[in-house]
């Protein structure tokens, strides 16, 4: 029997396609609506492609849907992942030949993944920061050993050239090879994490270009981290190793085929995460709360150990190779150890005053912070009208603020008189003659130091060791050297993230936070005995709450970060006072890139207006169905004709006294269906045994980053295509249904906490078409139910 004409509802990416736009029901005021057939939006897929430009430019007048998301200024299709454990015959018959071996093979190599993350993720960070030191390292020699010859032009010259081509180089990469490198990429690691895949996300060569983009980004002299980029670059490494290899490129590992499924992937995307976290701040505990706090959408305590595990071995892996490197085997690469700012060695006691000192602090911090994300917000808006011109523009753009940047650093440090040194340190020291130190001797006469040039004429690490250490005075760094670092850090970081370089935004809430925080100390230091290196990380924790809105992970990585468990009660008060100063205004900066970037990512809470809907409300028709064993013609047409990665399956007369619901159909699995031509010339059922005479369970696994089979593969003759497929061998038999008259908003809870892509609404009452529509992940978009009932929710 031929396919009910219709379409499925909701559009969900390329989750289903539209045919011909209907009205939107009538803008009225209601409280309780009725269950009505809705409808979809007033635009259609045809002219969505232009009008889903608009993300990052202005606020939508009409809303446009979110099947496509902006990356680089370049849209790009987005599809929802399969979580939900597809109960057929295939997957009934794949367990079934499992052996007691194979089950236990797979338990093992879950474990193996994880670890082998890890210990990739590990060599990767590590490798990482030795290319940032030494290229950064030899630069900032080059032209220090010029100033010390008083060839002040050369020496601008050179640093100006080698920031500009070192962008350039990096830019270059995001716009032609990788647009999905550019920025931090954490937004779109928690979409995904969300269900949301968009394309090219975790793909080799965004993995490539994020790993050398960051390298030369942060070298060019960037008010930028590599933190961020490392937690997608953990995520694209978990991607690349749970796919089994590739097709596409005749790399594929059988022994991992039980892995080509979305569910085990989001697990080790999880963990990939947080080893990305681990490598970058070097701490394992905060890696794996900023997967729970932050990144992921679903979590239990299997996936706790694992993740755990995989963080410890990149702890190893950098302890390894940081004691190696002590011994001057790494070139410019520091010393250091596993704690990158050491504090450890203070005594911290504090009174009533130093308690009012810390919140006033963490107000401030959360005020700085939710305006930092409104600016971001807005610069991002201004940018992306620059970037969507093409690759040229955005390496303009990023050379520009490279010059910009360049600019400041080495001409800031002029306004800034020269200090003598302290004599305790004056033959030790004091001056730094070297690309690190707390004294750096820039344009300075001997036994002088230039303060400002010690934050601007330093990498961003060493830039923030020397706000956190002990000052021997308050004059270490006066109030105008503060002031104006933090001004101009405040401001560069705003201007730098969005061009197309990966670009974290963790070093320069840190560096800002931190001059703020030491700016504070120093002012209240007749009154507060902390010292200003205290109040520096208190300054950088009030930020970094205020802006990301982190409270656990971010306390728990600023601990490891510094070694002093003594700060943990003033960590937290700093915390949550800037995080809930700065709820009041905004949400963090990465919900809402998730929001500007277009990605239909679904909340733990519904909208409030959805508890006076009811899921028949937004189910829109007609709908596309397909009888349990249906003619190849019609599927083949049907898939042709629409975009829809789910189908009903209805059994009806003579497989059924009267049309019944009998499951829900893959996209994917048809066309392997289609393509095994296990075909009937009568409608008859030919059931699983059939199936699996032509194909194996492993054929039906989700193909990886490359290109899966699609509608045009099939090559079918006029007879083929006159006959029937029975489609019970792979349907879904359990899907998840709601009734009509349930609520929207738990609709939406069941959803999201069950992973699901499709959720089937049934009839309330007998006598109707066994099933009246489908939720997909678009139809709880704030931007849908707007378009359907403008009255209902508030812009």
């Amino acid at each position: 029997m031929a396919p009910t004409a219709g379409k499925e509802s909701g559009l969900d990416g390329a989750e289903s396609s539209c045919t011909t736009p209907l009205a939107t029901p009538t803008a009225t005021p209601i409280a309780t609506p009725m269950s009505t057939r809705s409808v979809k939006w007033e635009k259609d897929v045809e002219d969505a492609a232009g009008a889903l430009q608009r993300p990052l430019l202005y606020q939508r007048g009409t809303n446009t849907t979110s099947q496509m998301a902006i990356v680089g200024a370049n849209t790009c299709p987005i599809e929802s992942l399969d979580y939900e454990i597809v109960e057929n015959e295939v997957y009934n018959q794949d367990w079934r030949s499992r052996g007691k071996l194979q089950i236990f093979q797979y338990q093992v190599l879950k474990w193996v993944l994880a670890l082998f993350v890890g210990v990739v993720v590990g060599l990767v960070g590590f490798f990482s920061n030795i290319a940032v030191e030494n290229i950064a390292g030899f630069k900032l020699l080059l032209t220090g050993d010029l100033m010390l010859e008083n060839r002040y032009l050369a020496a601008f010259v050179l640093y100006i050239g080698c920031n500009a081509m070192l962008a350039a180089a990096a830019a270059a990469l995001c716009a032609y090879i990788a647009p999905a490198a550019a920025g931090s990429g954490i937004p779109e690691v928690k979409a995904y994490l969300n269900g949301v895949d968009a394309h090219s996300i975790l793909a080799p060569s965004t993995l490539l270009v994020k790993i050398l983009g960051s390298v030369l980004g942060v070298s060019a002299g960037f008010v930028l981290g590599k933190e961020g980029p490392m937690v997608h670059t953990g995520a694209c490494v978990a991607s690349l190793l749970g796919q089994g290899g590739s097709r596409k490129y005749g790399l594929t590992w059988n022994w991992i085929r039980y892995f080509k499924n979305d569910l085990d992937r989001r697990d080790l995307i999880t963990c990939g995460a947080a080893a990305g976290v681990a490598a970058a701040f070097r701490a394992p505990v905060g890696g794996v709360l900023f997967a729970l706090e932050e990144v992921t959408s679903w979590w239990r305590s299997a996936l706790l150990w694992r993740t755990f595990s995989t963080t410890a071995v990149v702890t190893m892996v950098l302890h390894a190779l940081i004691t190696y490197c002590r011994g001057g085997h790494c070139g410019l690469f520091g010393k250091g150890g596993l704690i990158m700012f050491d504090l450890g060695s203070r005594q911290v006691t504090y009174t009533v005053t130093d308690l009012a000192a810390v919140v006033l602090l963490g107000v401030l911090g959360g005020l700085l912070g939710a305006l930092f994300n409104f600016l971001v917000d807005r610069v991002l808006r201004v940018y992306s009208l620059v970037n969507e011109k093409g690759a040229c523009y955005k390496i303009v753009l990023t050379v520009t603020i490279s010059v910009i940047t360049s600019c400041c650093t080495f001409g800031l440090p002029w306004l800034t008189t020269c200090t003598p040194c302290p004599p305790e340190l004056a033959r030790t020291k004091c001056p730094t003659i070297g690309r690190s130190g707390n004294f750096k001797n820039f344009q300075c006469p001997p036994g002088h130091y230039n303060a400002l040039a010690s934050l601007f004429f330093n990498t961003n690490d060493d830039a923030i060791r020397n706000l956190f250490s002990a000052g021997y005075d308050f004059r270490e760094f006066g109030v105008s050297t503060l002031l104006i670092f933090f001004t101009t850090v405040y401001t560069l970081g705003l201007l730098t993230y969005g061009v197309a370089v990966p670009s974290g935004l963790f070093i320069p809430v840190i560096l800002a936070g931190a001059s703020f925080g030491r700016l504070v100390g120093t002012l209240l230091g007749s009154v507060s005995g902390l010292d200003p290196g205290l109040f520096a990380l208190l300054g950088a924790a009030s930020f970094l709450g205020g802006t990301m809105r982190m409270t656990v992970s971010v306390c728990v990585i600023l601990l490891e970060l510094t070694n002093d468990l003594l700060l943990l009660p003033l960590i937290m008060l700093v915390l949550l006072i800037a995080k809930t100063v700065a709820d009041c205004f905004n949400k963090g900066v990465y919900e809402q890139i998730v929001r500007m970037k277009g990605l239909p990512y679904l909340e733990v809470h519904a909208e409030p207006c959805t508890r006076s809907l009811v899921a028949g409300d937004v189910v829109s028709g007609p709908l596309v169905t397909f009888s349990s064993v249906e003619r190849v013609g019609a599927v083949v047409e049907t898939l042709r004709s629409t975009g829809h990665n789910g189908f009903p399956v209805i059994e009806d007369p003579p497989f059924a006294p009267a049309p019944e619901l009998c499951g829900l159909v893959l996209r994917s699995h048809l066309l392997v269906l289609l393509q095994g031509r296990i075909f009937t010339r009568a409608r008859v059922k030919t059931g699983a045994a059939e199936v699996f005479r032509t194909l194996a369970p492993f054929d039906f696994a989700k193909a990886g980053s490359g290109k899966g089979l699609k509608v045009e593969d099939l090559q079918l003759t006029e007879e083929e295509m006159d006959m029937y497929v029975d489609l019970h061998p792979i349907t879904n038999r359990s899907p998840y249904t709601v009734v009509e008259n349930m609520s929207l908003a738990k609709a939406a809870t069941l959803f999201r906490g069950l992973g699901l892509r499709h959720m089937c609404v049934v009839p309330r009452t007998q006598g109707r078409p066994p099933v009246v529509g489908i939720l997909t992940r678009h139809d709880f978009m704030p931007q849908y139910i707007r378009g359907l009932y403008p009255n209902v929710l508030p812009r």
